[in-house]
């Protein structure tokens, strides 16, 4: 506890962030007061919804600066993505021309990254380098007392001299039921909450991709001690959901670790329990090696209806050598035909654009999916991320310049889904786009018809249509295959799209989320506490 409570803001952009819900959370568990700072950033949310000519005119980063002038924080919390990194650097700048005094916090995947970049920039006072659910208090009470003499584990900070203070990379925080609920109040105004709820059961993920940002993350920690991979208990998972469904009224739950359920005992305990407690439908992510009878049964049974699953490339030597993904072709196979089996619905991930892997391996994935009928195929081009394996060696084999590089590291070059400029080679391009058309609109087609789909079916359409087919693709299997991601999305872009145009008029709009019963995360999981009143908690709902 801080001998002082702060003004702590943080500030957001898109949609609900995980990680704001759980450090707002303990910000909160410690006394201090809390608020949020929002952008819909619509048309321009560095996610899928990439419109240049229209972004403009939503624009609404002013509200952010509003919001941070009325609530007059002493921290401002940034959580940056590469793809965010510079708006909120505008952000911290802003805020510190309103008030020198305010202290701003950096912290996310790409600080973790890059925090010697991040810190050297004069409008950053602290870098969390990982995970900050032990920093971020630390922070705030150094903050609070004024005092920053002392190192801070995972914390980079500047002196009052302006000299760059490192404190110990400690490893991860492993009884993850130490930790409070989501702060999901922190988001109602903002996020439609009710239509598709946000939670992880496990942090961490058993793989090193290299083209992921657990490929670095999982290496940080100085300690070596404990695992990586960390699941909380069921028990604290289901308590949570029953404040939500109270709360909400909840249609669906996302499930959005890593990699779903990684231990069988486990998830043999959660199916009854969610499925006696919870009832409501529910999404996850999976791996190929994460999936046999015994794990689709439990999944269905408990109600898991979408599971997406990374594919990614479909040419076994490849991946093993370039990718570090293991898993053999038959796995990926086996496991998507093993959901079909037990009526659940596979969306999966395929990567354009990957470094050296033959055209080929399009050819076998178009045979798989043709073969194994996913309901949803989303496509990602191949992106450098700051950190990661794929990055470093890119930049050593000269795939991409220094000058690249650098622009990656600072953020002024990242698209996730559209970053086609890495690959050089026209023809390959055209057949990539070609592939994509076909990836897209698969799951719209009757089975008999999806094997004869090939090059030859759309090489009739004009080059300059087949990007804006490929996203009307993608439009129409979401909406068809009433994909509850791509749902949600939707009506969420909507909400502030109305919004937007309506304050124009000067017309106000109700929050997103209608609080159905007032339960609280906060003073349910202060009742929860540290277990030994847990059993009482769960016989009384």
């Amino acid at each position: 506890m801080s001998t002082r409570p702060l003004n702590v803001t943080f500030v957001g952009i898109g949609t609900e962030q995980l990680g704001i819900s759980q450090i707002s959370a303990i910000a909160k568990r410690d006394g201090h007061n809390v608020g949020i700072a929002f952008s819909a950033s619509l048309f321009h949310d560095r996610f899928n919804l990439e419109i240049p000519s229209i972004a403009p005119y939503f624009d609404d980063t002013h509200n952010v600066i509003q919001a941070i002038r009325d609530q007059k924080p002493d921290v401002i919390s940034f959580g940056a993505l590469t793809s965010t990194y510079q708006w909120m650097l505008a952000i911290a700048q802003k805020a510190k021309e309103i008030n020198p005094n305010t202290k701003t916090v950096f912290g996310g995947v790409h600080p973790s990254a890059v925090p010697h970049l991040v810190i050297a920039r004069p409008q950053v006072d602290f870098v969390v380098v990982g995970e900050g659910d032990e920093a971020f208090p630390a922070i705030l009470n150094a903050v609070a007392k004024n005092d920053y003499t002392q190192p801070i584990f995972n914390t980079r900070f500047k002196n009052s001299e302006g000299r760059v203070i490192s404190g110990l990379q400690k490893g991860f925080l492993q009884h993850l039921d130490s930790l409070p609920f989501y702060d999901k109040e922190l988001w109602e105004e903002h996020v439609r909450l009710g239509d598709l709820y946000l939670t992880m059961a496990s942090r961490g993920c058993p793989y090193r991709c290299t083209f992921c940002f657990n490929n670095f993350f999982a290496k940080l920690p100085e300690e070596k001690s404990g695992k990586y991979v960390r699941l909380r208990s069921v028990d604290h998972v289901i308590a949570e959901l029953k404040i939500a469904k109270r709360r909400y009224k909840i249609h669906k739950v996302d499930f959005q670790d890593d990699v779903f359920a990684t231990s069988k005992k486990w998830l043999e305990e959660f199916s009854w329990k969610y499925r006696k407690e919870i009832g409501i439908p529910y999404n996850i992510l999976t791996h190929p090696r994460y999936m046999d009878e015994d794990i689709a049964r439990w999944l269905k049974e408990s109600g898991c209806e979408w599971i997406q699953m990374g594919v990614q490339s479909m040419d076994e030597g490849f991946k093993k050598d370039s990718l570090m993904r293991y898993e053999r072709s038959e796995d990926v196979e086996a496991a998507l035909n093993m959901m079909r089996k037990y009526g659940m619905y596979a969306k999966v991930d395929h990567m354009f654009g990957l470094p050296d892997e033959p055209i080929s391996a399009q050819e076998n994935a178009r045979i798989l999916y043709a073969t194994t009928h996913p309901k949803r195929i989303q496509t990602f081009w191949t992106c450098y991320l700051p950190g990661t394996q794929m990055m470093r060696e890119a930049e050593e084999n000269g795939t991409i310049t220094a000058e690249q590089v650098r622009k990656i590291n600072e953020g002024e070059d990242f698209y996730f889904f559209r970053n086609t400029e890495n690959v050089k080679d026209k023809q390959l391009m055209d057949k990539y786009k070609a592939y994509e058309v076909i990836f897209r609109l698969m799951p719209t087609l009757p089975e008999s018809w999806k094997l004869s789909f090939t090059l030859d079916t759309v090489s009739f359409i004009p080059k300059f249509m087949i990007r804006p087919l490929s996203m009307l693709a993608d439009v129409i299997t979401g909406f068809k295959q009433r994909n509850p991601e791509f749902i949600a999305y939707a009506l969420h872009n909507l909400y502030h799209i109305n919004k937007f145009l309506l304050s124009k008029l000067r017309i106000s709009v109700p929050g997103a989320t209608t609080v159905v019963e007032d339960i609280s995360f906060t003073s349910q999981n202060h009742q929860y506490g540290n277990f030994e009143q847990k059993v009482a908690f769960q016989s009384s709902k």
